[in-house]
């Protein structure tokens, strides 16, 4: 569940990258006095929509709206493969929500990122079977993300039984 703070967070961050990777080089390309204003203030307007399509129950459209983002915001030849501090960001956090990591399983260090855990932390969910290793040693990405999907209050109250 997302709240008021976490749409505002990455509207914010959303906007400041679609400027720094998709506006600034236009300007720089077209080097003309003509000002981007329309162009910047519809980009603002789209990035509210995105966000709420990301943050939204809607898991199909959050997907196809995430694959849509990264294909522009980060263009290459191969797969998409982001470091783990790349999780830590807001539209890092939204896909782990949404699309999850393309690849079946994440190194542990991919998994704190994705969880805003330590990796300590994913070795003890691991060890307390509250997320799946994969057979080749990571963590499954299916089992993040249906951490992720659990409400806040329910992490918080397994956590506390899990303690006494």
């Amino acid at each position: 569940m997302t709240t008021t703070e976490d749409h505002v967070e990455f509207v914010a961050e959303l906007v400041r990258m679609l400027e720094t990777r998709i506006l600034d080089p236009l300007e720089i390309l077209l080097a003309s006095d003509e000002p981007l204003g329309p162009i910047r203030d519809r980009l603002r307007v789209e990035a509210e929509v995105w966000a709420a399509q990301l943050l939204g129950p809607d898991r199909e459209r959050a997907t196809l709206t995430a694959a849509r983002l990264i294909g522009v915001l980060f263009p290459g030849d191969g797969p998409f493969d982001p470091p783990a501090s790349w999780w830590r960001t807001a539209l890092g956090r939204a896909v782990a929500r949404t699309a999850a990591h393309p690849a079946a399983a994440v190194s542990f260090s991919t998994a704190g990122a994705m969880l805003g855990i330590t990796r300590q932390g994913v070795h003890d969910l691991v060890r307390r079977g509250k997320l799946d290793r994969d057979p080749d040693g990571g963590v499954t990405t299916s089992s993040i993300r249906e951490r992720l999907d659990r409400p806040q209050e329910s992490i918080r109250a397994t956590a506390r039984s899990d303690h006494r």
